[in-house]
């Protein structure tokens, strides 16, 4: 059995961080190079966010996809991100408890996660 912390760095941490770097620079215009810096990930990992090579196969459930809107406009907001820790942590948590899917693909099925308390404990 995998654990979720495991899934959710491999799977679903590389998704969010896909969403957000399509926000920032769809809807608020950031280069790649501002977001990654923004992110705090390389130029080249935001390439592959943005061109679906990395975390394309995951998808949220509307009220994670709300906060992921949120944070990215906080990012977008604010050149100096290192204060928004814990608002990442609040679209881990919701994605803890509403769970998440693979994206509608020929043979996919969706994650099995049991519910992770250690990260909720905090």
């Amino acid at each position: 059995m995998r654990p979720p912390c495991e899934i959710m760095v491999q799977k679903v941490l590389p998704a969010i961080r896909v969403e957000i770097s399509r926000l920032l620079m769809q809807e608020h215009g950031l280069q790649q190079q501002d977001i990654a810096k923004r992110l705090g990930v390389s130029k080249a990992a935001v390439s592959q966010y943005v061109s679906s090579k990395r975390g394309a196969d995951t998808d949220f459930f509307d009220n994670a996809k709300e906060e992921i809107k949120d944070f990215a406009e906080s990012v977008a907001l604010n050149e100096d991100t290192s204060n928004l820790t814990e608002d990442f942590c609040n679209i881990c948590k919701i994605l803890q408890t509403e769970g998440w899917k693979r994206r509608e693909q020929a043979g996919s099925s969706e994650y099995i996660v049991e519910n992770c308390s250690i990260c909720l404990k905090r």
